[in-house]
């Protein structure tokens, strides 16, 4: 159950993420823009990542951890297809 919450969670915000970011580069705006969702979840990721470890600790706190490696991810997977898309317009 410890790692099947933040999944959970982290696909469901992945998917959001990734269909903003698809939405975004269908309107044709610049790359920052589009890029800005995955930007700020990985933002979002590392202070997840930095409350779990010091903040929380213990098995609460590799919750947190693994949520972050998920969201960060997915981030990862949105800024490629943020540049993908944009280069093929």
């Amino acid at each position: 159950m410890m790692l099947y919450g933040p999944l959970l969670v982290a696909l469901i915000l992945g998917g959001f993420i990734l269909l903003l970011t698809w939405w975004l580069a269908k309107k044709r705006l610049s790359l920052l823009l589009i890029s800005l969702p995955s930007l700020i979840t990985i933002v979002v990721a590392l202070v997840l990542f930095y409350i779990g470890i010091v903040e929380i600790r213990g098995f609460e706190g590799a919750a947190y951890g693994f949520l972050s490696i998920f969201l960060i991810t997915f981030a990862i997977i949105s800024l490629i297809l943020a540049k993908k898309t944009k280069a093929s317009l």
